[in-house]
């Protein structure tokens, strides 16, 4: 084994090199697919390549094991060379911190059905946590270290006195420093550096503090319901159960993803249909929907990129007595679901339609849901991910076929089954 380690330690520093190299292109793909992956703009552009990309992130990430790996290798050698640099010591500890996290945080991600909802929620939070923390500090590293930064002639300026003539103060005028000369009045690798940090401080900064806010649930955390742009009148009155939720109230944050704009309703341009295979096709107003009888529930919500909120109290109308009012027709296979925001459907099959806890909600801890989060009617399937919990729900229609929904067709499990679901 000593041989080995002897055999691979030859030559340390340009396997240093090519280790930083190669570890600098893999995080350089999973902050761009990254980024991507969770932005709203790229989720409608990809389409279907969003799977793809998702894969192509999670193999990337898995080989993040290999520098790390190969580097613990010759760690021993490096760790001498670096007595007595305690910055250099801090900076690989802080790496290896970094990508060993990301490492495990992201394996239980891509595990997340055997990891369970409440620590792929952990795991969501810590890898987003080390990429607001890791990316400025690679972005900063990276530029304040390019070869343009290190030409000698090139990178300070210090101070030279000029003769001049008598009873004047001497005129101090700066020239360009040869590399010889210590204490340069200031360093262009220097100004970079604090040019380029007040810039990542000033552009990120405030974005982290609202996202740690958010997470972490602080005080000034965006109150959906007090920027409901619906404009619904009148508002549901809460049965007893729902006004104080008896879920006692939401644990967690929503996060938003829509794959299009957010829509906003009012009296004139809401109404909620059933029709299709039906004995008898219903469409109702708002007045007349908020009328209908409302029950309760408290359910997890769990979202298939990883997070999850727990103890929701929902109040609204379980999906099968609505069918049961419409009369199915034998031909009836498949409840397809449609969006108000003209373009998300989904569909269920009838079995699954009939679970006692599918319900069609006007509700949430006691408030109208709001547009934000898919009021003001959305689908609420507890046994499975969110992508099935059908946002600005407008329409059920019993179909012969089958129908694949919007995210089915990107990839995603017809079923969407959470782990240890009951299933039907």
């Amino acid at each position: 084994m000593k041989n080995i380690l002897t055999k691979i330690r030859k030559g340390y520093g340009k396997k240093l090199v090519s280790i930083h190299m190669w570890n600098a292109w893999l995080v350089l793909f999973l902050a761009l697919s990254g980024l991507m992956l969770v932005g709203g703009f790229w989720r409608e552009i990809l389409g279907e390549g969003r799977v793809w990309l998702k894969w192509g992130h999670i193999v990337f990430g898995l080989a993040l094991l290999i520098p790390v790996v190969y580097y613990l290798l010759l760690a021993a050698k490096h760790w001498k060379r670096l007595k007595g640099k305690t910055g250099q010591k801090a900076n690989v500890i802080f790496v290896l911190t970094l990508l060993t996290g990301w490492l495990v945080s992201g394996v239980v991600l891509w595990q997340f059905r055997l990891a369970g909802p409440r620590a792929a929620n952990s795991a969501l939070f810590i890898h987003d946590l080390l990429t607001w923390i890791g990316l400025p500090v690679i972005i900063y590293h990276s530029v304040t270290r390019v070869k343009w930064l290190k030409e000698p002639k090139k990178r300070s300026i210090v101070a030279e006195t000029l003769p001049v003539e008598s009873n004047t103060e001497p005129t101090v005028r700066p020239r360009p420093a040869a590399s010889s000369e210590a204490q340069p009045m200031y360093t262009r690798r220097g100004f970079i550096k604090v040019a380029v940090g007040a810039g990542l401080a000033v552009t990120l900064g405030p974005t982290f503090v609202r996202w740690i806010g958010k997470s972490l649930q602080l005080p000034g955390t965006a109150d959906y319901a007090a920027s409901n742009a619906n404009a619904l009148i009148p508002d549901p009155v809460p049965l007893a159960e729902s006004a104080p939720p008896i879920g006692g109230g939401a644990e967690g944050s929503f996060r938003v993803y829509t794959v299009t704009d957010i829509p906003a309703f009012d009296n004139s341009n809401w109404s909620f249909t059933i029709d299709g295979l039906v004995d008898k096709k219903f469409t109702w107003n708002w007045e007349e929907f908020v009328k209908l009888q409302r029950e309760v529930q408290v359910s997890d919500f769990h979202c298939v990129t990883g997070w999850s909120v727990y103890k929701n109290t929902w109040e609204g109308l379980p999906l099968y007595k609505l069918l049961d009012m419409a009369g199915v027709q034998d031909e009836a296979v498949t409840v397809k679901l449609y969006s108000g925001d003209g373009v998300y459907t989904d569909s269920l099959t009838l079995a699954q339609a009939r679970m006692e806890d599918i319900m069609v909600a006007v509700m949430h801890d006691g408030k109208p849901i709001p547009n934000q989060l898919g009021g003001p009617v959305r689908l609420v399937t507890p046994q499975m991910y969110a992508y099935k919990s059908v946002k600005w729900l407008n329409r059920i229609e019993l179909i012969a076929g089958d129908h694949v929904g919007y995210w089915e067709q990107r990839g995603y499990d017809i079923d969407a089954w959470l782990p240890n679901a009951k299933r039907v």
